[in-house]
């Protein structure tokens, strides 16, 4: 049983902030109904697939198992019902279409709230929503890399010489889902004490300011705006990526103990002795570069670690494959196995991060086809009302 056994959720998110957020909440037991607009979620037709018979490639898969699915226009009468019927009985509802939309359809918190006084509303838009603070940006598009470039987190990203640079995961988004599901558990803890239902809101933007939070308080207490460094760190070092002769490596030494430990490794004593606090090596922070980069340049991966590992803070730079190769990864779970339809095939996809000693997390068997789970849904749904 997991920890959200008895959290039935309404899910009419799609694309990947709203469907990481209850993907979140669907591996940690909860019941997810996905309710998707007719033709389904817009990345249903995405790639990578594994066969040209795949109703859904891997971007859908990877966000949406252990989720059910009903396929609903919500504009039709029958829709309306539909959906109102699932509400009823439902716990959450997350939505992440722009300001105004639900209000459209006549769905919208207060309205639905007629329909269950202790739901718990959240939405997931890029500006936020104008009932928990009003913008002039509301009801715009909004999407990874305009939180990402709005948000501060491009202009710190990326080499000191090069252009902003966009995180590589879509954290304008993942970051966003995952305070998203936080703001959920908060409020039905708060509904568990109350029997008080509330309006859960986190814009994408908002969410980046807080991510980037060392540059916001970096500005306000000097009064200048940081910008790129490539992979080092404004105000540790040395804290930075450092190529070997067959590929990269990262190396935190900034702690004295770790700084004495890296100079022995490269049989420099001469640099700890000069440079023995943080003040002196980040005043000399570019010649401190060269020469640990001069000393990693032509060694082996291998052979750096080897060497520092166990008395200096340091680490591969992995890919995919290496990733997927960890034994760290397979050990901890953090892979799992998925059925492919179509293709008829096993697949891996990013396990849960989240341990639990007593619930553990049990990610779903995989995504649902579209309007797969319809009479089940909505049968259900009809009894709990006759009832």
């Amino acid at each position: 049983m997991g920890a959200l056994s008895d959290l039935r959720v309404v899910d009419l998110t799609q694309v990947l902030a709203g469907p990481y957020c209850t993907m979140l909440l669907a591996d940690l037991g909860a019941d997810v109904v996905k309710v998707e607009r007719p033709g389904g979620d817009l990345i249903r037709d995405t790639p990578p697939f594994r066969s040209d018979d795949d109703p859904y490639g891997g971007y859908f898969q990877s966000v949406n198992r252990g989720k059910r699915s009903v396929e609903l226009d919500l504009g039709s009468e029958g829709g309306r019902a539909d959906f109102l019927s699932l509400v009823e009985r439902a716990d959450v509802v997350v939505e992440n279409f722009s300001a105004g939309t639900m209000e459209k359809f006549d769905l919208e918190y207060e309205t639905l709230r007629e329909h269950n006084d202790s739901l718990i509303y959240a939405a997931i838009r890029g500006y936020g929503d104008p009932r928990t603070g009003e913008s002039p940006r509301q009801g715009q598009p909004a999407f990874d890399l305009m939180a990402q470039a709005l948000g501060g987190v491009m202009e710190i990203t990326g080499q000191a010489d090069g252009p902003p640079t966009k995180v590589g995961p879509g954290v304008g988004d993942l970051f966003t889902a995952a305070l998203n599901a936080v703001g959920i558990l908060s409020a039905v803890h708060h509904r568990e004490r109350t029997g008080e239902g509330q309006f859960v809101d986190v814009g994408m933007y908002d969410a980046m300011v807080s991510l980037a939070e060392r540059a916001v308080y970096q500005y306000t207490y000097t009064g200048e705006a940081p910008t790129r460094q490539g992979n080092s760190h404004p105000t540790l070092f040395p804290y930075d990526a450092f190529e070997a002769s067959d590929g990269w490596l990262v190396v935190a030494a900034f702690g004295d103990n770790h700084w004495r430990a890296l100079c022995a490794a490269m049989d420099r004593p001469d640099l700890a002795a000069e440079y023995p606090d943080a003040a002196s090596r980040r005043a000399a922070r570019e010649s401190l570069r060269a020469e640990i980069g001069d000393w990693v340049a032509p060694r082996s991966t291998d052979e750096v670690l080897a060497t520092l590992e166990g008395s200096v803070p340091c680490a591969p730079v992995h890919d995919a494959a290496d990733v997927c190769a960890d034994e760290h990864v397979r050990a901890r779970a953090m892979l799992h196995e998925v059925v492919q339809p179509g293709a008829d095939e096993r697949v891996e996809v990013a396990g849960s991060p989240i341990k639990l000693s007593e619930t553990p997390s049990e990610p779903g068997e995989r995504a649902p086809l579209l309007d797969e789970h319809r009479d089940e849904v909505l049968d259900r749904a009809e009894a709990s009302g006759d009832d």
